[in-house]
């Protein structure tokens, strides 16, 4: 029977889903949210956590710039590595069957990095997580498209996608509170219980889909976009770490990650089951949105990375207040981004997106008014217009990258949206964090010397990061109060600097969203899905 929006004379699209799981659709939904729930609201606690783990034992692990940078990038290494990879093992074994793997992988992996004994060992827990939640977002969605019809599917997905939305705004709060009454680890060992919860209610509730033509593994190309990424990574940040990108080691690390990634492309080109489809790429739009995609959130991650540590070492503020203090930026993209579409519809995504882009740039600029003194309304005006302009790219970026692809390819078009947001967000602490750390040592150095009686290898040490030097601060007692204020001053400075850099990788994002993304949509998607509607009708 035809519904009432179906134009006369075409048949309505058949129904998909069976009767037994329409009817608990938004059930399956929930159990799927609070899955997604748990991958992302672990990122978001790492953030304020980063701050209490810097700190020397036993209050932290004593971690330094560096293996701060890796506790992050171990996990969204791994991630982006394997989103391909998982998504085809759902389509081959279940993607039930993937869901709950993933989160028992993911479970523990937080048990393992909650009792982490080293900044090395939470590092290599953090990769095990990364493990699990690369196998848990993608089939969250592949799992929503199975039991939600076709007309229904945009809705469910807003709901999803909000989902995650809630996560970057609780993340924050969740990891202040549990700071301010428990040790750091807490912030890891609270997934437990909501890993528990999800998998009782994944047993009674979801159910199995796969892909009656699944597609081949990919573990070449895996293999070298994995190692590719690691090897680049890791040279970018240990030029930050020696304040020195010409030293072979940091030089030879970078150049060999670079060459195996265009290995990567050379080999995925070339074989007939690629991970990544580089003919994709030759869609300009499909190019633009996705390069956007990674560059604004190299840009995110980077300032929020410098951010904690300028509300908390800096300004004073505890973890639970810095994570209330980050809320504008979430609140702003929960506020707005259900709405971007109508500004969409009204000024073409080209539009919408740049100008957000612009507003991400002015941002992070703005960050230069930030001193020591500065007061925080300021910033909390910053994050909240920064949140705004993210809420007005990331839905348009994401339709177009949707939309440059046939419906067949759609699962394609999600993972790759979600490596570039995991690669960009990597690069960018590796990056930005590096940078940070190179500008603060040169501005910290010259104060280290002038400390009487201190060894190389601690002065090294402490010009690392601001909570290294904080440390050596407080152990020298009433001599090392002039260092606090020095300390302060050289963050602020290369706080400044990175922040520039931020804002002129979002420019770049501006330039190519206004150049590549297209403008108002015409009828084109209306033409298609009539196409469809007649495509059904004859079917029937």
């Amino acid at each position: 029977m035809a519904s009432s929006t179906t134009p006369p004379g075409i048949a309505a699209a058949p129904r998909h889903v069976p009767e037994h799981i329409h009817r608990r659709r938004w059930a399956i939904l929930s159990v799927l949210m609070l899955s997604l729930l748990i991958v992302v609201l672990d990122n978001s606690i790492l953030n304020v956590a980063m701050k209490t783990i810097a700190t020397p034992a036993p209050v932290g692990l004593g971690a330094t710039q560096s293996q701060l940078e890796w506790a992050i990038n171990s996990y969204t290494l791994v991630f982006a590595g394997l989103l391909f990879t998982s998504g085809l093992l759902g389509d081959r074994l279940g993607r039930k069957k993937v869901l709950i793997f993933g989160l028992l992988v993911f479970g523990a992996g937080s048990v393992l990095a909650a009792f982490a004994g080293s900044p090395g060992q939470l590092v290599a827990f953090r990769a095990v997580m990364g493990l699990g939640g690369a196998f848990v977002m993608p089939s969250t969605l592949a799992v929503l498209m199975n039991v939600f019809e076709r007309d229904e599917q945009p809705k469910a997905i807003g709901i999803w996608a909000g989902g995650v939305g809630l996560a970057i705004a609780i993340g924050p709060i969740a990891g202040g509170l549990l700071l301010d009454h428990f040790w750091w680890g807490s912030v890891f060992l609270v997934n437990v219980p909501i890993v528990l919860v999800a998998l009782v209610a994944m047993v009674l509730l979801v159910p199995d889909s796969k892909n009656p033509l699944p597609g081949k593994l990919d573990p070449v190309g895996v293999l070298l976009s994995v190692v590719g990424l690691v090897l680049l990574v890791y040279g970018i940040i240990k030029g930050g770490q020696l304040a020195d990108f010409t030293d072979p080691q940091v030089f030879g690390t970078v150049l060999g990650g670079v060459l195996v990634l265009v290995g990567f492309v050379l080999y995925e080109k070339r074989i007939d089951h690629p991970s990544l489809d580089i003919n994709l790429f030759r869609k300009p739009a499909f190019s633009a949105a996705v390069g956007a995609i990674a560059l604004v959130f190299f840009a995110l991650m980077g300032v929020t990375f410098f951010g904690v540590f300028y509300i908390q070492s800096v300004r004073g503020y505890t973890p639970l207040q810095a994570g209330l203090l980050i809320l504008p930026l979430a609140g702003a993209q929960m506020i707005f981004a259900p709405r971007a579409r109508h500004v969409v519809d009204r000024f073409g995504s080209r539009a919408v997106c740049t100008v957000g882009m612009l507003l991400v740039a002015a941002t992070l600029a703005g960050f230069l008014l930030l001193d020591t003194g500065t007061p925080i309304w300021v910033m909390e005006v910053l994050f909240f217009v920064q949140g705004t302009g993210m809420a007005h790219i990331m839905p348009p970026v994401t339709v177009s990258v949707m939309q440059s692809l046939p419906r067949e390819k759609a699962g394609s078009g999600s993972a790759i949206n979600n490596t570039f947001r995991q690669v960009g967000g990597t690069l960018g602490v590796a990056v930005l964090g590096s940078l940070l750390s190179t500008v603060y040592r040169d501005g910290i150095e010259g104060t280290l010397n002038s400390v009487p009686g201190l060894p190389d290898g601690a002065r090294h040490a402490a010009g690392e990061s601001i909570e290294a030097t904080l440390g050596l601060a407080r152990r020298l007692g009433p001599a090392g109060r002039p260092l606090i204020d020095e300390a302060n001053a050289a963050f602020v400075h290369a706080m400044h600097v990175t922040a520039l850099a931020s804002a002129a990788v979002a420019l770049l994002g501006a330039v190519v969203v206004a150049a590549f993304l297209p403008g108002k949509m015409g009828t084109g998607t209306r033409g298609t899905d009539r196409a469809e509607q007649e495509q059904a009708g004859a079917r029937a």
